[in-house]
């Protein structure tokens, strides 16, 4: 508990000189980040082997992998971040009462963040300039298997702080591997820590949410599903789906159930589905769908309309129509990112108004749902609560607000 109250002391402390640091220099601090994460870039490789060498899941090395592309790809995610405005101390709204109140809607930073996450080192990179760029410190728990990775990105972050006379405890990387340490955080340090971001899988999220006595921004799964309606065209459902499902099985953004309207089922459905199965993904059909193959294939169970998979397979359904399509992803979504492919308006509209997803598509991948996609330059992670901030979570989500409010010495009668 002191090694993380230490933490805590510090983040809070780290806070409150945060406020004085003007913006220019944390636009610095992040060029800097960015130049070091290239200067850096063979010991972060190396650290990162070691890493990949002890996983010991293999769907997990997708994720862990750091290499020369990746490595561009985080420099490109601060680049942005780094070219965005300042998000804080913006005027969001303002008005005057009758009795000549003036009152002003003003952005703030919400404080300390606490993140827990697995697996993508990536996280460490984009959480830390995300935080620091909308004003907030960073307190960084991530998972054992990336351990190395994650370190040695969040140390060229301090020493980067460091050197430009900013307290380095504006982003902290918790160094204790003790599982413990994610329970404590989770149910004693709501003194220090304002806001917690989980970042993995079912189980850790579903923990975080139950124990946290703290604010909690995340998705529980990402159970996404695509909707092929009668007015959809096929070259364009072709391309969509199996991008949706086999660009990366393992995001949270891939597509994990396929719903078809029957209308659209004898002309098209083996198309799509032998394409899917050439590109390598195992499917799971419904009784309906199963006899235009001779009843060949797997059946899906009602346990698979519920699995987010990471994985290349893909469970897929007959529909009557795009209302029977929502009522099977109000039953089985969790509210993360779902899509209907079709050139009709009408029912496109239907669809995106009726399902309660976070981030709701109309003849688009789901492998969009993704903060750098929005422009946001990176993202926190995916909100799926109903309350705000909701989606992409980005350098404006991870902002309060306070009301300022004037007069010249008005009373209340």
């Amino acid at each position: 508990m002191y090694y993380l109250e230490k933490i805590g002391k510090n983040s809070k402390k780290a806070f409150k000189n945060l406020k004085k640091v003007n913006h220019s220099k944390i636009r610095k601090i992040l060029d800097y980040y960015n130049f070091f994460l290239l200067k850096n870039k063979n010991k972060i490789i190396y650290e990162n082997n070691k890493d990949i060498k002890g996983a010991k899941r293999k769907q997990l090395i997708d994720r862990l992998i750091l290499n020369d592309e990746r490595i561009e790809n985080i420099r490109y995610s601060i680049n942005q971040i780094s070219k965005f405005k300042n998000p804080i101390g913006v005027v969001l709204d303002r008005w005057k009462r009758p009795n000549k109140l003036e009152i002003k809607k003003i952005s703030t930073p919400i404080g300390v963040i606490g993140i827990i996450y697995e697996s993508r080192p990536n996280v460490t990179a984009d959480v830390a300039a995300l935080s620091l760029k909308s004003g907030n410190c960073s307190i960084l728990r991530g998972g054992s298997e990336a351990f190395k990775s994650n370190k040695i990105l969040a140390n060229i972050f301090r020493d980067v702080l460091q050197k430009n006379r900013v307290d380095k405890n504006c982003v902290q990387f918790i160094e204790k591997k003790d599982r413990k340490i994610v329970d404590i955080m989770l149910s004693k340090m709501n003194k220090y820590i304002d806001v917690i971001v989980p970042r993995g899988g079912k189980g850790l999220v579903s923990k975080v949410q139950k124990l946290s006595n703290v604010h909690v921004i995340g998705h529980l799964e990402g159970l996404c599903h695509i909707f092929v309606d009668k007015d959809a065209n096929l070259k364009m459902a072709k391309k969509i789906i199996i991008n949706a499902k086999m660009r990366r099985t393992s995001i949270c953004g891939a597509a994990e159930t396929l719903l078809i309207d029957q209308n659209f089922l004898k002309s098209y459905t083996k198309n799509i589905i032998n394409s899917l199965m050439e590109s390598g993904c195992e499917v799971k059909v419904d009784s309906k769908i199963n006899r235009l193959f001779n009843n060949k294939l797997n059946f899906a169970k009602d346990k698979d309309w519920k699995t987010e998979y990471l994985d290349a397979i893909i469970s897929i359904k007959a529909v009557k129509n795009v209302n029977e399509a929502i009522d099977h992803i109000l039953k089985y979504g969790t509210m993360h990112t779902d899509c209907i492919i079709t050139n009709n308006s009408k029912n496109a509209k239907i669809f995106l108004q009726g399902v309660n997803s976070s981030i709701a598509m109309h003849n688009v991948s789901t492998q969009f749902a993704d903060g750098g996609e929005f422009g946001f330059g990176g993202e926190v992670g995916i909100s799926t609560n109903k309350l705000p901030p909701r989606g992409p979570v980005g350098i404006n989500q991870l902002t309060s607000y306070k009301y300022e409010v004037y007069g010249k010495g008005i009373i209340r009668k």
